[in-house]
């Protein structure tokens, strides 16, 4: 069924499913459900369905650009829901014959709903902004991360912090707080630090802005190794505000009431959206118009989906109207950044949005009287990491190993780790439905060893670790099972290649400070964003678990020097004491002095904070039952051929278990021919 109409087929047409959720032999790969292209006649009820696409002349006719709800139904019982995707139609004597298509399982579609957008395209993170300044940057230091979703670690982009209880110098990056100024003015300067965001306000945006709903298995509030994980905002290498001589102040217009019009809504206080239809018709007009009674010199940046489309500077007129007719696109968000020296004060900032398609609708959106005042915004859409929405999500899959479905007769994405799949099934004895005509048993290991690392380690730390070392820091190589010892003098080794699994972020080495005075043990971790020539660096996106902890020296409680004051010229100016406690950055969900305390590194490495070795690393808490069980020598892929019974296809997870002749088996995958019943089965020894 296509869009819940009923398809002809070709008698003798072979329509084969693959499914498979995780596959031995590409075990980073997500999103596996699909099938083989096959054919439709050009019926006159498919001709009907497919609106004569042959037909270039027809105007609105089927878009072949676009995946269209899909289902298929065995003896009209429901099998599979997913999408079709038309790849074109086959012609005879230039009379069409056959329409080509594509099956997609649901899942494989988040793919394509998500497509090329960026973290940036989440507006509504921007509900989350905070003022960029030493009051605010202060406030954020003290922050509890477990009841704050926006919080300010104690990472510097530039300069490397120390802690000496005597030695002081004007300008370094001595954290200990020196009474008096000169020289004692030094520690962390405020716009060394920026903002990081809980990841799991991500997640809520990228459900708000794609409709989509994960379940809650892992993505809760309860699942501390999750919840308690932070993105640190950092896009650009350096300052957050560019040093320029005239004071430059930035504010997301954020002023218009949230109500739905005929062909646009606002979404959110500062976000437009046009409606997903507006390509059927004609944009008529579209208008932003500032109105104020002044004229200070302003800039206004206008966004679409995160991406800037129209951007002027050194605007003095009191009403300005900007046309955007050129830059209307369906189905698209936009907000609008100013950018000025002084504070203004507008009477009005408005959208004006109309559209005829027939009939004429038109839709305006007002703010009213709205303020900007004399200071920096830090908007989230403009400051965090650039990376893909898909590769974000597909990177906590790869740190946490976790597998994704759709379940059924729901619009739920089912997300869970991979043990927990496996850990509830159902048994299937297949044994009187296995084919005669062939089978085999192969080598279940196509390579020899298996890496778990990030893309990114070359942060100063870290970086100094892997050549001291030879360890590339967080990096684990799995070579083989616990039971199994290789001899290269015997010939002994285990065959194939090498498989990498890479989740895209930076892992920083954080460094707990000793003071360098008596050597004596801080309770300070900090975070240093430097490559290895101690120069600012932006790499990859940065996670890690904020703590708030208190200041002590040699057990004493002791206070930081916050530097609240710089020059244009870099010169500090002010500083003031914090006391008590502040946020510090962590591989580990806390500074718990304990072995066993949850992190985000694969290896098991040392605890920056105790400097003992951690063991619930990633690959001992989601990959280690797995990936021991296939290294395993006894293990198996076993092929055989079966035609399984209605009652089996219909509601089989490939979370059960088959079993063959006695023997329990986890499906590796399976491939069904819907025409003829038979299913090819790849088999793995239920160790």
């Amino acid at each position: 069924y296509i869009e819940g109409q009923r398809v002809d087929m070709f008698k003798d047409e072979s329509v084969s499913i693959t499914q498979s959720i995780q596959n031995v032999k590409d075990i980073s790969k997500i999103f596996t459900d699909f099938s083989k292209t096959f054919t439709l006649p050009a019926s006159k009820n498919n001709n009907k369905i497919f609106k004569h696409y042959y037909n270039f002349d027809i105007v609105g006719g089927f878009d072949g650009r676009t995946k269209k709800d899909s289902n298929i139904e065995l003896n009209n019982l429901p099998f599979r829901d997913g999408k079709i995707k038309l790849e074109g139609v086959d012609l005879k004597n230039n009379v069409p014959h056959t329409y080509r298509i594509t099956f997609f399982g649901s899942t494989v579609t988040l793919k394509d709903l998500l497509g090329e957008d960026k973290l940036n395209n989440l507006n509504s993170l921007n509900t989350l902004n905070e003022i960029y300044s030493p009051i605010e940057v202060e406030a954020g230091l003290k922050r509890n991360p477990i009841t704050n979703d926006i919080v300010v670690p104690l990472i510097t982009h530039t300069k490397r912090l120390f802690y000496d209880s005597v030695a002081h110098t004007n300008g370094d990056g001595n954290l200990h707080y020196h009474t008096g100024s000169g020289s004692n003015l030094h520690g962390v300067a405020w716009d060394e630090l920026k903002y990081a965001l809980r990841v799991h306000k991500i997640i809520e945006a990228i459900q708000t802005r794609y409709g989509i709903t994960f379940s809650t298995d892992f993505f809760n509030t309860s699942n501390e190794r999750y919840y308690k994980l932070f993105m640190w905002l950092h896009r650009k290498k350096g300052d957050v505000i560019p040093g320029t001589q005239i004071k430059e102040n930035k504010k997301l217009v954020d002023g218009w009431s949230i109500y739905n019009g005929d062909v646009s809504s606002m979404i959110n206080s500062s976000t437009l959206l046009l409606d997903s239809y507006i390509e059927s018709g004609v944009v008529d007009d579209f208008d932003l118009t500032l109105t104020r009674a002044t004229t200070e010199p302003y800039s206004v940046s206008v966004l679409r989906n995160g991406v800037e489309v129209y951007s002027e500077s050194n605007i003095t007129q009191t009403l300005r109207i900007i046309n955007l007719k050129a830059y209307a696109q369906n189905s698209a968000e936009y907000t609008v950044v100013l950018t000025y020296s002084n504070a203004i004060t507008f009477t009005n900032i408005e959208w004006f949005f109309r559209w005829f398609d027939g009939s004429g609708y038109a839709d305006s959106y007002s703010t009213g009287n709205f303020s900007v005042a004399n200071e920096f915004e830090f908007i989230i859409t403009q400051q965090i990491p650039e990376i893909k929405i898909i590769d974000f999500l597909t990177g906590l899959f790869k740190m946490f190993n976790l597998t994704a479905y759709v379940e059924k007769n729901t619009n739920i994405i089912k997300i869970i780790t991979l043990d927990e799949f496996y850990a509830n099934y159902n048994t299937y004895d297949i044994s009187k439905y296995i084919s005669s005509d062939s089978s085999a048993v192969n080598v279940s290991l196509p390579y020899r060893e298996v890496s778990f690392n990030y893309e990114d380690t070359n942060t100063f730390l870290a970086k100094t670790h892997n050549q001291l070392f030879g360890q590339e820091w967080s990096r684990i190589n799995y070579t083989k099972s616990e039971d199994y010892t290789e001899s290269p003098l015997d010939g002994n080794t285990i065959d194939g290649a090498l498989y990498s699994v890479v989740a895209p972020f930076s892992v920083l080495q954080y460094e707990r400070l000793y003071d360098a005075d008596d050597s004596t043990l801080t309770t300070i971790q900090w975070g240093w964003c430097a490559d290895d020539n101690q120069d600012s660096y932006i790499g990859k996106p940065i996670l890690f678990y904020p703590i708030l902890n208190a200041i002590q020296d040699n057990g004493v409680a002791e206070q930081i020097s916050f530097v609240d004051a710089v020059a244009s010229n870099g010169d500090y100016t002010s500083n003031v004491e914090i006391t008590g406690s502040v946020v510090m950055p962590s591989n580990a969900v806390s500074f718990a002095n304990n072995s066993t305390t949850a992190n985000i590194n694969f290896n098991a490495e040392n605890n920056e904070y105790w400097n003992e070795t951690y063991e619930n690393t990633l690959f001992q808490q989601y990959y280690q039952n797995y990936i021991t069980s296939v290294f395993n020598p006894s293990n198996r892929i076993t092929k055989v051929s079966a035609y399984l019974p209605l009652r089996i296809l219909l509601n089989y997870t490939l979370a059960d278990r088959f079993v063959l002749s006695g023997h329990s088996y986890k499906i590796n995958s399976i491939t069904t021919n819907l025409e003829t019943g038979k299913s090819e089965l790849e088999l793995l020894n239920d160790l």
